[in-house]
């Protein structure tokens, strides 16, 4: 008999999905399942192009399924997001302890009444799995989920690599619970088998630090290291001194960070930082970071060298998600779980993997996203890449309409896109960016995207949402950056070069903060566009083609290619009242 691990099985298993099963309390599977009226919650009209169905599903292989429940009060977090965001705000940098943010997604008494008599009703057990208590796990068998949820579960092949998973294309919910839950997840999610990464990376000639920023500078054209960068954004050398700031740096897809390598890159090109510098190592999901070379994966590298070896002496930490929690989905959300249950999470957290916003329900999305309002109102920032696909979106592929990136799109999240070139800086081609199919365009922006709208014209009417929220938000370099690789050097692209560079400005604006007694930067959207919007270095040229187009056009002022712009860190400063 095929055995399946949980809701994934395959016979090759590869990095590419996650899980939360250690939390997740046995199902007690006596008894018959209690019948009552269903509401259809989801269907899809078939796979996803990339998958066949194989055949049924075997009965008593038993899934892991996460129930969202209905959050109390999203709108009153999101006022108090923004209430302790807005610079003009009296409660500015007021910031919300756990108990407080959690307050508001906890489901109210009558949801868990509805969905508490249900599980017992059907005689399961379910676990809490975040501090609000707005997500559940159980465990049934496929037999018993077929019931349930008057569903078909099937084994599905993935065409192009033979991978597998069980899952259905319809699932119903009682109409009792209509109001009550918001999701069964993952169902009629399919993985995404490293779709949500596009790092392209290529060998390259080590380029030593020299001791003119001139030089340096001069040079960035050809190849990135962090002293191009600290020239190019005035970013400072001086090493931190707050060991209470901290940085938050995720790993998915067995993508892991190796400290030679990390070592080599700062002996190469920090050499006034002990080489012995690195990070510390914290897991979700089982997640693990061997240290053999073989084992070193180039997105983990890079994320961690252009962290550590930019932010000074800013305390780092790997998170690294472990497989298997029904996608790569699963794994966003279990690590922003993971940080929401802290006490203190890291000030700064990036992550440089996403996905098309299309790949997943918006029911989903928007408790993810929820998620991050949760963790920005407790005052961290949170940054993801804007994808590599232009206007196509993660990454570049065929398409009749433009294709937003999420998490980039979230309206509570600072979404980075690339850059290239030096005098002039131009926006980078493979830049994802444009506008959100599930959010509408947030107020801290709707000044700027109307700029650029208006610009704009009538061009790609119908391609895109006129109306959505605008992404990215900021960008930085993100074309020929020289990485340390199994002890070789590689020149690596994408956004997954621009994102930690970004956050690491943040985060040594955090530690100047944090010295000076002042609290951190939090969420940054609203600061960004208001205080700070006049410390960046403006993008006027370059655009994002995709969907057999040229894309947008980056332009004076914010534009959906390269944002506001790149940093200005001495503006920034200024701008953060230092």
């Amino acid at each position: 008999m095929v055995a399946y691990n949980s809701i994934l099985l395959i016979s090759q298993m590869t990095p590419s999905v996650f899980t939360a099963l250690a939390l997740l309390a046995p199902l007690l599977t006596s008894g018959s399942t209690v019948r009552s009226a269903a509401h259809v919650h989801r269907r899809a009209n078939g796979p996803p192009a990339d998958f066949t169905l194989v055949g049924v599903a075997p009965t008593n292989t038993v899934l892991s399924f996460r129930l969202a429940l209905t959050q109390s009060n999203p709108a009153g977090l999101e006022e108090a997001l923004y209430n302790v965001s807005m610079p003009s705000s009296l409660a500015y940098k007021k910031y919300l302890d756990k108990a407080e943010a959690a307050r508001f997604v906890s489901p109210s008494a009558d949801t868990l009444s509805a969905v508490n008599s249900w599980l017992q009703a059907q005689n399961i057990h379910a676990a809490t799995l975040t501090p609000a208590g707005d997500w559940l796990g159980i465990n049934v068998s496929v037999s018993r989920a077929n019931d349930l949820f008057d569903a078909e579960f099937g084994v599905y092949n993935h065409t192009r690599t033979g991978l597998q998973t069980i899952r259905t294309l319809s699932y119903t919910i009682p109409e009792e619970l209509v109001g009550h839950m918001t999701l069964v997840y993952p169902t009629t999610t399919f993985p995404e088998f490293n779709s949500m990464i596009s790092l392209s990376l290529r060998p390259a000639i080590p380029r030593r630090a020299e001791a003119s920023k001139t030089l340096v500078a001069a040079s960035c054209a050809e190849a990135i290291i962090p002293s191009c960068l600290q020239s190019l954004y005035s970013i400072p050398t001086t090493p931190a001194t707050q060991s209470s700031n901290q940085f938050g740096v995720t790993g998915f897809f067995d993508e892991y960070a190796n400290q030679a390598d990390l070592q080599t890159f700062l002996g190469t090109y920090r050499p006034d930082m002990s080489n012995s510098t690195t990070f510390s190592f914290e897991s979700v999901d089982g997640g693990i970071n061997p240290q053999n070379a073989s084992d070193a994966g180039g997105e983990a590298n890079i994320d961690t060298q252009y962290t550590v070896g930019l932010a000074t002496d800013v305390p780092t930490i790997f998170i690294s998600v472990g497989q298997s929690s029904g996608g790569a989905w699963g794994g966003f959300l279990d690590v922003i779980n993971y940080l929401l249950s802290q006490d203190s999470p890291p000030q700064v957290l990036t992550t440089s993997y996403a996905g098309n916003e299309d790949e997943l329900p918006f029911s989903f999305a928007d408790n993810l996203c929820n998620a991050y309002a949760q963790l920005g109102a407790r005052g961290v920032s949170i940054l993801f890449a804007s994808g590599d696909g232009g206007v196509s979106g993660w990454q570049a592929g065929t398409c009749d309409t433009f294709v937003p990136v999420f998490p980039a799109t979230c309206p509570f999240v600072t979404a980075v896109g690339a850059t290239e070139g030096i005098n002039p800086e131009t926006g980078g081609y493979f830049s994802s960016g444009g506008f959100s199919n599930f959010w509408a365009t947030p107020s801290y922006q709707k000044s700027a995207v109307s700029t650029y709208l208006s610009h704009l014209g009538d061009t790609y009417s119908g391609l895109y949402n006129a109306s959505g929220r605008g992404f990215p938000d900021v960008s930085a370099q993100g074309l020929n950056f020289e990485i340390v690789y199994e002890q070789d050097f590689y020149s690596a692209a994408g956004t997954s070069c621009s994102t930690p560079t970004f956050a690491s400005v943040i985060a040594l604006l955090n530690d100047e903060l944090v010295a000076a007694g002042e609290p951190s930067l939090g969420f940054l959207n609203p600061w960004l566009y208001s205080s700070a919007a006049s410390a960046f270095n403006d993008i006027t040229t370059g655009s994002n083609p995709g969907c057999n187009t040229t894309g947008f056009n980056a332009t004076a002022g914010w534009d959906p290619i390269t944002g506001l712009g790149t940093p200005d860190y001495i503006k920034l400063r200024a701008a953060a009242g230092l």
